[in-house]
Parts: C-alpha cells; sequence; structure tokens
C-alpha cells in the first residue's frame, strides 16, 4: 500500500499557530479556485507537504533572486503547486514570487510556421524543444535574477496559438525573490542518439519516417535548452505514475476548458482524436525524463494514480 503521507516533518519550524490557520485559509481558497475539492489527504499535505516545501525555497534564497525549476508531465498539477507556493511564499515568508512558465516562452505561430517550411512540418506545432524562444528565456531569467530593469513577462495564447501583444505582458516585481520556472521539459536533457532511429509512436514512424524531427528536437536539448536551464538553482519535479497519465489527465484538462468555455470558444478546443495526436509531440521526451530526471533533482513529488502527491524523495527533507 502506498503511503500518502510525505516522509516530511508535520509542520514548518517558522510557522504559528495563527499564521498556519490562515495560510491554511489561502490554501483552501486556492483549491475552490482551481475547482479541487479539498478532501482530507489533500489538507493533511498542506502541513506535511506544501508549507515544508515552501519553507524550504524561502531559506534557498539569499541575497540574489532563486530560480526554482518545476518540471511535470502534462496535467501534472505544475500551475497549482506554482499558485500555491506563489501564495504560501508571499504570505508565510514575505517573499515576492514571479511565475514563468515555458509554455509563455513558445515562439510565435509565424515563426514556427517558417520552421514548419524550412526544418520539418512538424515544427508548426508547438511544444518540443526548437519551438521556444530560448533567447527571450535566458534574457528573462537573467535580468530576474540580476534585478537590472523592470520584466515583463510573457503571455502566450493557446486559444489563438498565438504570443499576445507585449502590452497585455504582466510586470515582474523589480524586487524579486523567487522565480518559479515551471514546464513540461524544464530541466530536460537530451537522449543518446542512437535512440532516436526507432519510432515510439504512429506520429513519429507515419510523419517523421527519418528521424529528421526528432534528432532537431534532441541536438537543441544538447544545445540552446542547456543554456536556459543552467539558470535554475535547484529543481523540483512532479513525477506521474507512466505516460498513459498524460492522456487522461490532459483530457480532464481539455474538459475543464470545454466546461468553462463560451459557445464560440468552444471551436478552439481539442477533440479526442486531435488531443491524442498532439500528446504524441511530447511522449518521447517525457518518457525519457520520466526515465532519468529523479535521480537527479533535488526534490522528486511522486504523483498517484489518483492526482495526490503521494511521496517525496530528496535527500533534504530526510
Amino acid at each position: 500500500m502506498v503511503n500518502n503521507r510525505p516522509p516530511i516533518r508535520p509542520q514548518p519550524r517558522s510557522i504559528n499557530e495563527t499564521l498556519h490557520r490562515h495560510l491554511q485559509g489561502i490554501f483552501e481558497d486556492l483549491l475552490k479556485q482551481e475547482s479541487i475539492p479539498p478532501d482530507g489527504r489533500l489538507l493533511d499535505n498542506f502541513s506535511a507537504l506544501y508549507l515544508p516545501l515552501a519553507e524550504w525555497i524561502a531559506q534557498q534564497h539569499q541575497e540574489t533572486p532563486l530560480v526554482i525549476g518545476i518540471n511535470g508531465s502534462q496535467g501534472s498539477g505544475k500551475s497549482t503547486l506554482c499558485e500555491i507556493l506563489r501564495a504560501l511564499l508571499l504570505h508565510g515568508f514575505d517573499k515576492k514570487v514571479a511565475v514563468l512558465s515555458i509554455d509563455d516562452l513558445y515562439k510565435t505561430r509565424y515563426q514556427r510556421q517558417q520552421m514548419s517550411a524550412t526544418i520539418h512540418p512538424l515544427f508548426v506545432t508547438r511544444g518540443v524543444p526548437g519551438t521556444h524562444d530560448v533567447k527571450l528565456g535566458i534574457k528573462l531569467l537573467s535580468q530576474l535574477k540580476q534585478q537590472s530593469a523592470t520584466v515583463q513577462l510573457p503571455i502566450f495564447d493557446k486559444a489563438c496559438d498565438d504570443r499576445k501583444d507585449k502590452k497585455y505582458w504582466p510586470v515582474a516585481d523589480s524586487k524579486t525573490d523567487i522565480v518559479l520556472f515551471e514546464g513540461w521539459c524544464v530541466g530536460a536533457v537530451a537522449e543518446d542518439d542512437s535512440k532516436l532511429s526507432t519510432a515510439i509512436n504512429e506520429l513519429e514512424k507515419n510523419e517523421d519516417p527519418d528521424a529528421r524531427w526528432r534528432q532537431y528536437v534532441n541536438h537543441q536539448l544538447k544545445t540552446d535548452y542547456q543554456q536556459l536551464f543552467a539558470l535554475i538553482d535547484k529543481l523540483i519535479m512532479l513525477k506521474i505514475p507512466d505516460f498513459n497519465k498524460v492522456i487522461e489527465w490532459r483530457t480532464l484538462q481539455e474538459n475543464k476548458l470545454i466546461s468553462a468555455a463560451d459557445q464560440s470558444d468552444k471551436t478552439m478546443c481539442m477533440s479526442a482524436s486531435t488531443l491524442k495526436r498532439f500528446i504524441m509531440h511530447f511522449e518521447r521526451l517525457t518518457r525519457h525524463t520520466l526515465n532519468e530526471m529523479p535521480a537527479r533533482a533535488d526534490i522528486t513529488l511522486e504523483v498517484n494514480d489518483d492526482h495526490q502527491i503521494s511521496q517525496v524523495n530528496s535527500k533534504i527533507f530526510s
């Protein structure tokens, strides 16, 4: 039987009882906003996981801004974790937090169309390494670390598959203490080239028979993306049970979007077949990361079949 209580001390040392209750109220409000029922396991994890994790992050911050990389497959709960940590770090530890998603670094639709025409047709679809503006990401994280200028954070609008105009970009606090840099491939490393020749799904078999697309993706991971990920100070991984959960949980996300969308917006949501093909773009690197990242992440949060964090693997909390 899986132990549903992470092996972390039950309450962080620097939080008194009054503040603990206040922060728990904030936590429960966040769950409501995310339409997540605050059941007993989640409330247990508030004291046993989220507060100690926030305290640990706060302790890592010294004089210069700290970049925490948060890796997790699609649907693993990265965005929710970031919102919880942002609130706890602000209200519990007086830390100013900026959240940057690697999804918001996607190249524009025009740029990806150019890649599709000149490199490989599959690059018209956002997602894999090569479809992000890595130079912009390096610039933003470097500026946030140096606190050298006002930093506007980009927003990618998935509904129209393009980057929003810069006038809509939010401005990060000039005194940012902590940056939560999250994404499905954040901190990922390249595969051995010898593994690229065999297709792992129908997309690779039918649309990348000569492995040109996946070789380019892998090369990007070896080069430009490692410069971006080198700016990460600590790495946290949300590890799902297996790749099949990506389809299940990503479908749940899509159904939420459909339920919340206006009638005119529902046409922008993915059908089951479109979603299945879309996820195939991510399969190779997701499987590779699930295999190799737990051994090097600073903290690995094991997500069980019920979508709950059931175990924490880290020398930090041992």
